[in-house]
């Protein structure tokens, strides 16, 4: 997966971020730096789910607040 935000846009996003994924912390997205491998993995981890399904998650957001 490809599909990554430019660090300044992922900065304006990581409260968005925050809101879909609550059981990460603001030091744990801001270390992803809007990479989506970084964000899923954080995600298969904390929530206990697949690979797929965990970058099935961040596509979808990604498509959703790619530009506003």
């Amino acid at each position: 997966m490809n599909d990554d935000i430019a660090e300044g846009k992922w900065k304006q996003m990581i409260g968005k971020a925050k809101t879909a994924w609550g059981q990460l912390t603001d030091d744990e997205l801001i270390k992803a730096k809007g990479r989506a491998d970084k964000l899923a993995g954080l995600i298969q981890e904390r929530y206990g789910k697949t690979r797929d399904e965990a970058e099935l998650e961040v596509r979808r957001f990604f498509d959703r607040h790619r530009d506003g």
